[in-house]
């Protein structure tokens, strides 16, 4: 029997620290923190002194994401407070609030709590700008639910509950706790919204987690029609027959090879009153969906080849997207695009030294079948321009060549316009989800030039990630275009104390936080 899903609900409570008769209260401190603010104080003397005498023994240093459990017998209301490290002061950013958090959900998960309060903030209230962010309660209430419902996940679906494991499946109820009525409502304002864009990340990865043997582009097209019934968006899926009319033919050759036919799926909120159908989208939003990868006929190795089924993620970032945007209720009109194909070798495979004419009319050499993200992509792309939108954002785990250059902390920013650009910065360091911008154009371009064909769809190991951006930008015109890499950053097999392993649905809430500007 497959586990349940983990519930949790975020809720704002008005009350002092001492009174809050959860499970376990948890607490936000910098590093070197010698004074307590008051609200602290009211709380270290109801627990007898416990805050002070640990940190005056130096147990806690206030590191980021350290913690330290506290087991009382005084007055306070809760019998365990958790002491958690906001890092550095001078270097706070709410991305530290965000994953103190998470780090604190996921202890207080191990501990079998019900019930736990956050107050994480108290410190980092004093803070009204770190770096380029401005740092006001509403924005805490965002990141500190964010990384409440965020660091709840696990990949668990397919696990059995065992009996000692029921504690770990209750009902979480989470609360951020806060003395000041008037700032209450400010934390609250941002739970709100904070909610909506974890449960949008999460539903990303639930979707990328699943293995290709339950995830290829027909069951992905009717998870988006499912989606969009509960959702109220609009949902039309072309499946190949349509894509062989419409000419699709690039999207259909990295299909060929399975019997799982490629798909392009299109999502749409109209939250614009009296908009028009003439009228262009403000944004279209485009994720590679390669439902499994094996690279074809240019096979991969077969080490970690079981990671392939997370080259769906720019593709279940959409859906997160999509989902989030119409429960926010943005007054804007968005598409959502999701071209999807399962990358197989057989005998009806596309191959090396075909040449493909693809949707916009191009035709592209193929040199390397295992360079299928682009060959989607650009048929998708091609599809968005005619719909004449203000902009375009793609997101896809396209080359191992950002890996390489970024590491796993960074996605690889590339584009064609400097305000879209500096939007999708901005929108990085609220979310979290950082990027660096990397260049692209027409001298790359010139590396995937075909001697017999309008383009190849690989240009060689130097400045790989660079090549396969402009590839992607032969194809979007004057539209202002972003391209996000996320192939470092969409999944990972390493825990982090705020964060389980497996898919990280990177890019919704940054994508989240661009709309939001509009």
């Amino acid at each position: 029997m497959a586990r349940q899903a983990k519930r949790i609900t975020v809720t704002v409570s008005t009350l002092r620290l001492p009174a809050y008769k959860g499970d376990i209260l948890a607490i936000g401190l910098f590093e070197k923190t010698s004074r307590l603010p008051r609200d602290l104080t009211d709380l270290d003397v109801s627990a007898e002194g416990a805050v002070r005498n640990i940190l005056k023994l130096g147990d806690f240093t206030g590191k980021a994401n350290e913690t330290a459990v506290l087991y009382l017998k005084g007055k306070s209301g809760c019998n365990r407070i958790m002491l958690v490290g906001l890092g550095d002061k001078q270097k706070f950013e709410l991305k530290g609030l965000r994953e103190a958090a998470g780090t604190a959900i996921r202890k207080a998960q191990n501990l079998g709590a019900g019930r736990l309060g956050l107050a994480l903030h108290l410190l980092a209230g004093t803070i009204t700008k770190a770096g380029d962010q401005e740092v006001d309660l509403e924005r805490m209430g965002q990141a500190i639910t964010e990384g409440a419902i965020i660091g709840r996940y696990d990949y668990q679906d397919y696990l059995p509950e065992k009996k000692d494991e029921k504690k770990s499946q209750i009902l979480m109820r989470v609360s951020i706790i806060e003395p000041q009525s008037r700032s209450a409502v400010q934390l609250n304002r941002g739970r709100r919204i904070g909610t909506i864009l974890a449960e949008g990340q999460n539903q990303a990865r639930a979707v990328a987690n699943k293995p290709g043997n339950e995830i290829n582009p027909p069951s992905l097209a009717r998870e988006a029609q499912r989606l969009a019934r509960r959702f109220g968006l609009k949902c039309r899926v072309f499946n190949d027959r349509q894509l062989n009319q419409m000419g699709m033919n690039a999207l259909l050759a990295v299909g060929s090879g399975s019997v799982n036919k490629s798909r392009l799926i299109m999502l749409e909120y109209n939250g614009k009153r009296g908009s028009k159908a003439k009228d262009g989208p403000d944004l279209i939003v485009v994720g590679k969906a390669i439902t499994f990868d094996s690279g074809g006929i240019s096979i991969k190795p077969s080490a970690k080849m079981g990671d392939m089924k997370f080259d769906k993620s720019g593709g279940c970032a959409v859906l997160g997207v999509m989902t989030a945007a119409a429960q926010l209720k943005l007054p804007l009109r968005v598409v959502g695009l999701v071209p999807s194909a399962e990358n197989l070798p057989s005998h009806t495979s596309y191959r090396p030294g075909d040449i493909i004419r693809t949707y916009s009319g191009k035709t592209v050499e193929i040199d390397n079948t295992d360079a299928e993200g682009r060959m989607i992509l650009c048929d998708a792309l091609a599809y968005a321009v005619k719909m004449k939108p203000r902009a375009i954002v793609d997101m896809a785990t396209l080359t191992g060549a950002c890996v390489i250059a970024l590491g796993e902390h960074y996605a690889g920013l590339f584009g064609n316009n400097d305000a879209l650009i500096k939007k999708i910065q901005q929108a990085a360091q609220l979310s979290g989800d950082l990027v660096w911008t990397m260049p692209s154009g027409s001298d790359y371009l010139e590396q995937m030039k075909s001697k017999i064909a309008d383009l190849c769809n690989a240009g060689g190991r130097e400045g790989g990630s660079c090549t396969a951006a402009a590839f992607l930008g032969a194809f979007v015109g004057d539209i202002p275009w972003a391209h996000i890499d996320i192939a470092a950053v969409a999944d990972t097999d390493k825990e982090k104390p705020y964060r389980s392993i497996g898919a990280t649905g990177f890019s919704v809430r940054l994508v989240l936080e661009y709309l939001r500007t509009l």
